[in-house]
């Protein structure tokens, strides 16, 4: 699917919220971990190859519920919130591999070129095994930034609130990621007002729908309802595995 990109820089939404960003220097984002058992993964990238780094928005299943699997293949820095590293810790990652963050805060990694920001989502953020939940902290979206490359505002699973437009001034996205599938997370309305308050914002990659029923939200309800707005913000709407 085309949109303008610098040379070199690729983004793969790979089903559910979860995608891989290549930098035009060769470093692999991963956000939001979840292939392996992700039904809306295509088969090649099950495995998704060398990642630099992973984030990780929240602790449920459908986004970090193959975090560990991953970051043992990769050796990669894991930035996330402090809870889901303790948890990790503990089961065998090391420790110096982690990038803890919290809400409002920034980091930046030079070797990899990026500058993280995490910002607040509406949203449960337990870390759910099987039959039992652990605490997991908030749930959180990210703002990535690169030398050269458009801003990114991966929102995670979030409702619209009010703060979504300081965030907008504050660090002014290029292009938004967010939740459209509604029931759990934000559906098309609440994201055409979520979009409607980002006046950077130059093209949206719809998340969190259609990989179960329950998730109804189209990208094609948000596309009507950003025209009754007079929003003019591309709707990119790829396959699973299509890059951009």
């Amino acid at each position: 699917m085309s949109y303008p990109l610098p040379s070199g820089m690729e983004i793969v939404w790979l089903g559910h919220s979860t995608v891989l960003i290549a930098l035009p220097s060769g470093k692999r984002i991963l956000i939001d971990p979840w292939t392996h058992h992700n039904p809306s993964c295509p088969e090649k990238y099950k495995d998704p190859g060398h990642i630099d780094l992973i984030l990780i928005t929240h602790g449920h299943s459908d986004h970090m519920g193959d975090a560990l699997a991953l970051a043992k293949d990769s050796e990669c820095t894991i930035a996330c919130g402090y809870e889901i590293m303790l948890h990790l810790a503990s089961k065998g990652i090391a420790g110096h591999r982690f990038q803890p963050m919290n809400i409002g805060g920034s980091i930046q990694l030079p070797t990899l070129g990026v500058t993280l920001t995490q910002t607040h989502a509406q949203h449960s953020g337990g870390i759910d095994e099987g039959e039992k939940v652990y605490d997991g902290g908030v749930a959180a979206g990210f703002v990535i930034a690169a030398e050269g490359c458009p801003t990114i505002w991966h929102m995670g699973d979030t409702g619209v609130f009010s703060d979504m437009r300081l965030i907008g001034e504050l660090y002014q996205p290029e292009i938004v990621m967010l939740p459209i599938g509604d029931r759990f997370t934000m559906g098309p309305r609440e994201a055409a007002l979520a979009l409607e308050w980002l006046p950077t914002a130059k093209a949206a990659l719809p998340l969190h729908w259609g990989t179960f029923p329950p998730l109804t939200g189209t990208p094609g309800a948000l596309k009507k309802l950003l025209a009754l707005c007079n929003v003019s913000i591309e709707v990119l709407t790829p396959a699973p595995g299509e890059a951009i």
